[in-house]
């Protein structure tokens, strides 16, 4: 048998009427099916996306959504005549196990990996009404799963799929309870608060609905029953319709999954049910909580009818009888969709109003009924010919409308989507709480919503609600957009009067009642301050970037509020208001803590001069711990301290820091230098260690300006510090005079053994040290003891300085040794010229042994130059017996020679050829010539250094020569 599904889904809606939109929720799709055989659907089912049909011939088809292409086409084990007709099937919502139910009370079960049906023979002749499936599928097998029958008995049963033919399809099967109802016709089952062992179980007849709640027993695997403890143990809730109809049809709908949510999660949102009697659909939520016996109370008691006359009569259709039946009901999310003869009619849960009508069914044809796939949200609609899916298109889109008409605001704000609706929805909240009294709560739905915001704060206003308006301005504040400066701005700076004035306000009353109580702690009114004020600090460091400085400083200050003006001064980092708010008040405690915290070069140049006078030993501490800063920028506020100090150097705070800077920071700025040394050379002081000291580290290339510090020291008379700056420039006889002018003898001898390098500078200091020694000496003796530390003085030297009338005995041992010292020098003299002309004589002997020098030439011996034999011209040889004809020497010593020696030797060169000169001139011009070529060898002589430049291979030379 050949199965066609012609492209899937064509839209084919009849008779659609839209009550209340431009774009229908709901609508009736025709599905095309075209079969190659006549047979008309007796069952029908769908899941997962997956349709199942049983045809009148007895025949299953299995069709997958995803793959319509692909049909299974599945055979009963027996023919219709010996078993009935198909009259009902039902599927898991998974769509991997299905129970058959034929006419003559024979069962099959069919699961999704297998294409042939088995009997099960432990049901046969149940007539299958309802199938309540395990809430833990999917599984292998079916689990233990409730099965309610057409004789009011309730069945728990545990079928598994099974290969081998003896083993039976049912593992176990119980008879769990039977209602005098008649038949079962709505069994629900599902987990409460994802705990598998507590299980909600509802019930449907024809006249009463069941609600039972409570734990199930152990035996998952089959072996026993698990609802025997629940129905013997727990009573149930019963829902009892006074007055029903004969032959009514009923059914119990459960709404689908939500969309966007896993199907297999135990966690699933209240659902919704509805109940089809005679006297209409019954419906409500399905809570998960209370998980006891007052559950079903809770779920019948906020459930509401509605009737059947509402349902089946129309403002369009006034004459149609209103006796008509309701022949099915499906729930989708928040809408009944029910049909009603050819009319398929969508109702709202919340309102009871009908959303849509459809004519959908034509002339003779037969509904066979809804089928909802819980899972994929999809809903459809069989006949005996054909298919309809009841497409849904945003069925929540006014859900928050509705929710809000019926004071149901919060609901109401979770299924609103726009900001738009959000908006309303919390006007209208804010409205009625504010019509109830509670003013707070108002307030912060107020600021959510889209209500005037004059509106909103004149009305909390007049209402004297200042707690209100300012949870109102707060709201309203995180709600306006980033872009919206200016009105960000007003808000925050309105919230900044009313925390201030609340403050106040609570100050007041804690003083107030301290006064009449006596009692100076307010404990409840004091929890209250600093709520509020905990409350003005988050504000502050949430919204500081929208505060507006000046004019919060003004506001604050103007209510005397200084911990929440510094507060707000700290959080937006202004901490120069801090500190100069501190300062004028002279709080220097306060100053430096903030001080302590900063970074900020600066701040600390900002305040240094203050500081400097008022609390000097902890600033210079601060300063110190941060070496980033620039010890320049803080030389005024030194100045300032030195000028009014009066303390010793080693309390000095501007000279610890300034030592600081240089011994540990390695400064080497000319004005930090300059300024220790001002301030060493200023100091009252007369003890000039530190400065000494000082100017003893920097050594020979000092980072003070020498003339600076001279003029300085000159000035405030710091002698010593004078001569050591003349030391350092080099200034030796200024030092000595200096020092020798204010008696420092032994410093002026120190100074004058300074330039080594300079005897004669020497001797001119130590002869300038000689006389003040000589003149202050009250004895010659000692005076010579003391020179006696220079090498470069004699006695002779000493003698102009002495008195015109002295002892020679006290020096007499110095000119006699002196006279010895004469004697030895004059023998030493003696003797080196003797050597002299010893050496003299010896030259003149080597002289005259020149003349007969000579040197041995081979015959075959060739010219280093030309390479041809040398004897054959006129040649030189050298005493490194290299050896040149005079024409190839006199061409490379041109070639070689620098431009004044070549212009000579041609100048000569040209006298000898032509003949210019004779006789006695001749040989001297001749012997002039060869003492310019041949003064050195060519060959090793600094002519041969000077050509170590030159290339090994030159433009003449064939390169192949030196190939590899």
């Amino acid at each position: 048998m050949a199965l066609d599904l012609h492209d899937g889904f064509g839209a084919v809606t009849n008779g659609v009427q839209d009550l209340d939109l431009e774009v229908p929720i709901f609508t009736v799709e025709h599905v095309q099916l075209q079969f190659s055989i006549a047979a008309d659907f007796v069952a029908a089912q769908v899941a997962n996306n997956v349709i199942i049909l049983a045809l009148s011939n007895g025949r299953i088809l299995r069709i997958d959504l995803n793959r319509p292409e692909d049909i299974d086409d599945i055979d009963l084990p027996k023919k219709p005549s010996e078993v009935g007709v198909i009259r009902r099937m039902f599927l898991d919502p998974t769509a991997s196990h299905l129970i058959v139910c034929t006419a003559l009370g024979e069962n099959y079960y069919l699961h999704s990996q297998s294409k042939q049906p088995r009997p099960l023979g432990r049901l046969r002749g149940v007539a299958i009404e309802s199938v309540a499936w395990n809430p833990s599928l999917p599984t292998a097998s079916t689990r233990e799963i409730l099965i309610g029958a057409s004789d009011g008995n309730i069945y728990e049963a545990f079928i598994e799929t099974s290969k081998e033919f003896y083993k039976k399809e049912v593992k176990h099967l119980k008879n769990l309870h039977k209602l005098p109802d008649g038949p079962i016709t709505g069994l629900w089952v599902d987990n409460l608060q994802g705990n598998a062992d507590l299980r909600r179980v509802v019930i449907g007849t024809q006249s009463r609905l069941f609600h039972l709640v409570g734990r199930i027993g152990h035996g998952h695997d089959g072996s026993g029953s698990v609802y025997t403890r629940l129905f013997e143990s727990e009573q149930p809730v019963v829902h009892e319709l006074s007055r029903t109809s004969p032959g009514a049809y009923s059914s119990l709908a459960v709404s689908p999954d939500p969309p966007e949510t896993n199907p297999y999660d135990d966690d699933i949102p209240d659902r919704a049910y509805a109940w089809l009697s005679s006297q209409g659909v019954f419906h409500g939520r399905l809570f998960n909580a209370p998980t006891d016996s007052n559950l079903g109370s809770k779920v019948f008691s906020e459930s509401k009818m509605l009737p059947r006359a509402q349902i089946v009569s129309s403002d369009s259709d006034r004459h149609r009888p209103t006796s008509e039946m309701i022949d099915a009901i499906a729930l989708t999310q928040w809408h009944i969709i029910h049909l009603v003869g050819s009319h398929v009619i969508t109702t709202n849960r919340l309102t009871g109003k009908m959303i849509s009508k459809h004519d959908v069914l034509g002339q003779g044809q037969k509904p066979l009924g809804f089928c909802v796939d819980m899972q994929k949200n999809t809903f459809w609609l069989f006949t005996t010919k054909e298919i309809f899916e009841v497409v849904v298109r945003d069925e929540d889109r006014n859900i928050w409308d509705i929710m809000m008409k019926m004071q149901q605001f919060e609901p109401a704000l979770q299924h609103a989507h726009t900001p738009m609706q959000k908006e309303t929805v919390a006007a209208a909240y804010g409205d009625h709480l504010a019509s109830k009294g509670h003013w707070n709560e108002a307030a912060t739905v107020y600021g959510r919503s889209n209500k005037p915001f004059e509106d909103i704060a004149l009305s909390l206003i007049d209402n004297n609600q200042p707690d209100a308006l300012r949870r109102f301005l707060l709201t309203k504040l995180a709600t306006i957009k980033k872009s919206a400066i200016m009105q960000r701005m007003m808000v925050a700076g309105w919230l900044v009067e009313v925390f201030m004035a609340k403050l106040n306000s609570l100050d007041d009353t804690i003083i107030t009642q301290a006064e009449l109580s006596g009692n100076l702690n307010s404990t409840e009114s004091q929890k209250l301050l600093e709520t509020v004020r905990k409350e003005y600090r988050e504000f502050v460091d949430k919204y500081k970037h929208d505060l507006d400085r000046k004019m919060v400083y003004d506001v604050i200050s103007s209510h005397g509020r200084e911990g929440e003006l510094l507060y707000f001064a700290n959080a937006v980092s202004d901490y120069n208001y801090v500190l100069s708010y501190w300062v004028q008040r002279e709080r220097w405690s306060e100053v430096l803590n903030v001080l302590k915290k900063q970074t900020d070069p600066e701040v600390f140049y900002r305040y240094s001069s203050v500081l400097m006078t008022h609390t000097a030993t902890d600033l210079v501490e601060i300063l110190m711990r941060h070496s980033d800063l620039k010890p320049r920028n803080l030389i005024p506020a030194f100045l300032e301290y030195n000028r009014t100090f009066n303390g010793g150097s080693a309390q000095n705070q501007a000279l610890r820091y300034l030592n600081y800077a240089v011994y540990q920071l390695n400064s080497e700025d000319a004005a930090v230098h300059n300024t220790l040394v001002s301030i060493y050379a200023s100091h009252p002081t007369q003890d000039e260690s530190g400065l000494l000291s000082y100017l003893q580290a920097q050594g020979d290339e000092p980072r003070y300006d020498p003339d600076f510090a001279l003029r300085l020291c000159i000035r405030h008379h710091r002698t010593l510090s004078c001569v050591h700056i003349y030391t350092s420039m080099g200034q030796y006889l200024q030092a000595v005079d200096l020092a020798l002018s204010h008696n420092e003898v032994e410093l002026a001898a120190v100074i004058a053994d300074r330039p080594m390098s300079n005897p004669q500078l020497r001797k001119r200091l130590w002869l300038a040290v000689a006389r003040k020694v000589i003149s202050q000496s009250n004895g010659i003796k000692t005076a010579i003891e003391f020179l006696k530390r220079c090498d470069l003085l004699k006695i002779e030297d000493l003698i102009p300085f002495f008195p015109d009338f002295v002892i020679i005995d006290d020096f007499k041992e110095e000119i006699c040794a002196a006279l010895e010292d004469y004697s030895r020098n004059i023998d030493g003299l003696k003797k080196e010229m003797d050597e002299s002309s010893q050496t003299a004589t010896n030259i003149k002997i080597d002289i005259a042994a020149l003349d007969h020098r000579y040197a041995i030439v081979e015959p075959g011996e060739k010219c280093y130059v030309c390479g041809l034999p040398l004897l054959s011209r006129q040649f030189f040889v050298f005493p490194c017996q290299h050896s040149f004809h005079s024409d190839c020497l006199g061409r490379k010593v041109l070639e070689q020679a620098g431009a004044g020696r070549s212009s000579r030797i041609r100048e000569l060169q040209m006298q000898i050829h032509k003949g210019l000169v004779s006789g006695t001139q001749r040989d001297s011009v001749v012997a002039e010539l060869d003492a310019l070529v041949a003064s050195a060898c060519i060959l090793c002589s600094d002519l041969a250094i000077k050509r170590i430049d030159e290339p090994f291979i030159t433009k003449e030379d064939d390169i192949n020569e030196w190939a590899l």
